[in-house]
């Protein structure tokens, strides 16, 4: 059974970067449906998206709220939350449903989105 998504919410708590990245293989397909524009291909961009995300939020903190595994497929509900260098709250909740090979991620349709905090 793999691992995910134990590994990855360890892996972005901690801010280790490179077993944030070794979460996923190497031809990773990050579908995100709600922004298509945002998909990408290959674990490079993931590496380059967290660096980013770990400078704009150093404190950040994941949280598995639930998960559920059917076959290679784990369904699961996240919360990430943190504090930006600006000082304003960061906080983002939504749902990934990865495909996974062994212990990594081949392909994952995120539904993450930051929390409207004043209602607009």
């Amino acid at each position: 059974m793999s691992a995910f998504p134990d590994n990855l919410r360890k892996a972005i708590s901690t801010h280790d970067l490179e077993a944030l990245v070794a979460c996923f293989t190497e031809d990773y397909c990050c579908d995100v449906p709600t922004h298509p524009a945002r998909s990408f291909v290959g674990q490079e961009v993931v590496r380059k998206n967290w660096t980013g995300l770990f400078a704009r939020v150093p404190d950040i903190e994941a949280r598995v709220l639930r998960s559920v595994r059917d076959g290679d497929v784990v369904w699961s509900e996240w919360e990430m939350s943190g504090t930006a260098v600006d000082d304003t709250p960061f906080l983002v909740r939504g749902v990934v449903v990865a495909h996974t090979e062994g212990d990594r991620v081949a392909q994952a349709n995120f539904y993450l989105d930051p929390v409207e905090r004043d209602g607009s």
